[in-house]
């Protein structure tokens, strides 16, 4: 198995890219993003309404793969945007941290 980097992932990403008007087009992207995060929370419903919370292999793959296209998804709309995967995650962590520290990692809104 190889590791990636975010950016590496990103670039690589980028090589399977195939939609309309690619590079200026944020829409495909997104919406794909939407419907593949749709996909995880139908295969965890099934969880619970058909195998009482119980986590299968055969599950636990496929919520994997479904994971992956998620992940292809947020690359190719941090690029559409010309965004840098790796500063995001950096950026996100560092958002999480401040708000461990500041005692604010519970509740809601951004700007915690």
């Amino acid at each position: 198995m190889e590791n990636f980097t975010f950016l590496e992932y990103q670039e690589k990403a980028k090589e399977t890219a195939i939609y309309p008007n690619l590079g200026k087009n944020p829409y495909y992207p997104t919406l794909g993003l939407v419907g593949e995060a749709g996909e995880i929370a139908n295969k965890v419903k099934k969880i619970m309404r058909d195998k009482n919370g119980v986590v299968d292999s055969e599950t636990k793959e496929d919520i994997k793969k479904e994971l992956g296209d998620v992940l292809w998804y947020v690359s190719a709309v941090a690029s559409e945007f010309q965004l840098n995967m790796s500063d995001i995650a950096f950026a996100n962590y560092e958002k999480l941290k401040k708000r461990m520290e500041d005692g604010k990692i519970k509740g809601s809104g951004d700007n915690r």
